[in-house]
């Protein structure tokens, strides 16, 4: 992890629960590098429990360690989504008024927002 570390992935209901893809961490290296500015991940990885209270459905690839919600300093989201989807055509992506989901599943891409 070049610009990241796990903490900043770790579940937000403080279980521990730390999995991240090393997949995931590339993206998201590779983004940090080309905007030039902090990325903030302010959802990464989800227990069950945490992903239930914060209204994820039950297949959120956040339960599996292959998601990562981010907001790119000064960057408006769709534009984090451009860049990703040309970038990294495998990659899921969900944009949202103020932040950019990212995923890395197998059975992607899928694009919404």
């Amino acid at each position: 992890m070049k610009n990241f570390t796990r903490r900043e992935f770790a579940c937000k209901c403080g279980c521990g629960f730390d999995t991240v893809d090393y997949s995931l961490i590339a993206v998201l290296d590779i983004v940090r590098e080309h905007f030039g500015v902090p990325v903030t991940v302010t959802s990464g990885a989800r227990c069950l429990a945490h992903n239930e209270s914060v209204g994820g459905v039950s297949t959120s690839q956040h339960t599996k360690g292959r998601a990562a919600d981010i907001v790119v300093r000064g960057v408006d989201p769709a534009v984090v989504a451009g860049y990703v989807k040309g970038r990294f055509p495998s990659a899921s992506i969900g944009t949202y008024d103020t932040f950019t989901h990212i995923d890395t599943r197998s059975n992607g891409p899928v694009y919404w927002g």
